[in-house]
């Protein structure tokens, strides 16, 4: 079975096709600027070069045709037909509490899906706009929403609500939902098949660290609690947004600067974390060449690292003490991947609660399934996994569509 999985935005939508007998990707692409002039497509089939390919997309629904029309090309395609697909598995950020699960699109889910708008004002109107393209180029081949949100709803009521009037949190649905579900499912999973043992007998942290960061406990499998909240802007520092902040101190800073309560939240998503510290730079590339330059620029760049380190390490501690056994950390996405030297700091001191890094192994690149870095007397399983949001989204369609 092949299934196409998609990732819409605004503007774009990504793209993999993934063959499930062996979950090897096909081909892979983007579909850039909908809507705008110099709209492009990019594409790559495995074995092949990416092409660049200017094309007009006025709508989702172009951008699926030229998409569809890549993958059976003769030259650059991978499939004879449209046919072959079997099903399309959609990404969308935030479920609410309006799905519990991986959902097969259907009239009746569709409706639903319009009730999260608000949830996920960015990102859940640009993946319905995706689903209706998508219906309207492929009506016969079935389709699932997967969502970010899904893996977090396991946690308890004493980690997902917040101190609020209960009648409140019943009514507007005001939680903490969380964020990236599918990276921290699929490194935990990947995790406990690296160590030989059963998800159900490991209390597992998993720290997503990229543009957006978001760090989870994991108790036997299922999420117990997670940094993000009502939204993905809460937690840890960020490379623009916030994380976590006094709601005093928002409605100060509102006054102060004369933002309405929109402006201010567009200054917390856009013009914070990283961004604010450091004067300009949520990049940890750019951090890290300012850093070197010194000065008042260095000084800031290096106090922005340093705060995001801080962040995460508090994280870590209290979920320590929430799963109250750790067997395993788990740092996945760019940030991780490629600065071994932010996990050093996130983990030091903590080996007095018998964990440790082996600093040599702890490279900045990660070009393996799983590096393990654990130090030689840690007690704890220390390891950088590249994450496959899309594997994950692929093998919950096929569950749904096929019941297996």
């Amino acid at each position: 079975m092949k299934i196409l999985v998609l990732n819409a935005g605004s503007s774009s939508l990504k793209y993999q096709l993934i063959d499930m007998e062996s979950e090897k990707v096909l081909a892979k692409g983007n579909a850039d600027r909908i809507g705008i002039e110099g709209s492009f497509c990019k594409h790559k089939k495995d074995g092949g070069e990416e092409i660049v390919k200017s094309v007009i997309l006025k709508d989702h629904k172009d951008a699926i045709e030229v998409i569809m029309s890549l993958l059976v090309d003769a030259e650059q395609g991978c499939i004879k037909s449209m046919d072959e697909i079997g099903a399309v598995g959609h990404r969308v950020v935030a479920s609410g509490e309006y799905f519990k699960e991986p959902t097969l699109v259907t009239e009746e889910s569709i409706e639903r899906l319009k009730k999260t708008f608000p949830l996920g004002p960015l990102h859940n109107p640009a993946a319905y706009t995706g689903v209706m393209a998508c219906r309207e180029v492929m009506p016969s081949t079935p389709m699932v929403l997967v969502f970010d949100t899904s893996f977090h709803l396991t946690m308890p009521e004493v980690a997902y609500l917040y101190n609020i009037k209960y009648e409140d949190y019943k009514q507007y649905s005001v939680r903490r939902y969380g964020a990236h579900g599918t990276s921290h499912k699929f490194v935990s999973g990947k995790a406990a098949e690296y160590l030989g043992k059963d998800p159900k007998d490991l209390n597992i942290i998993t720290c997503h660290l990229g543009n957006g960061s978001s760090i989870s406990a994991v108790k036997g499998g299922k999420c117990v609690d997670t940094s993000m909240g009502f939204t993905p802007l809460a937690g840890v520092c960020m490379g623009t947004r916030s994380g976590d902040i006094d709601a005093s101190a928002v409605q100060f800073l509102a006054n102060q600067k004369g933002m309405d309560i929109n402006q201010i939240l567009t200054y917390l998503n856009k013009e914070s974390g990283l961004k604010g510290l450091s004067g300009g730079f949520s990049d940890f590339r750019d951090l890290r060449e300012n850093v070197e330059k010194g000065g008042e620029t260095g000084r800031r760049a290096q106090l922005a690292l340093d705060k995001f380190a801080y962040d995460c390490k508090k994280y870590v501690g209290a979920y320590m003490a929430v799963l109250g056994r750790v067997d395993c950390i788990v740092f996945t996405a760019g940030i991780s991947e490629w600065n071994g030297f932010i996990i050093n700091q996130i983990l030091e001191g903590l080996e007095p609660y018998g964990i440790s890094v082996d600093k040599e192994k702890n490279t900045d690149s990660c070009k393996v399934p799983v590096k393990d870095i654990t130090g030689k007397d840690s007690k704890v399983k220390i390891l950088v996994i590249p994450t496959n949001e899309e594997l994950v989204i692929a093998r919950e369609t096929k569950e749904v569509v096929t019941g297996k």
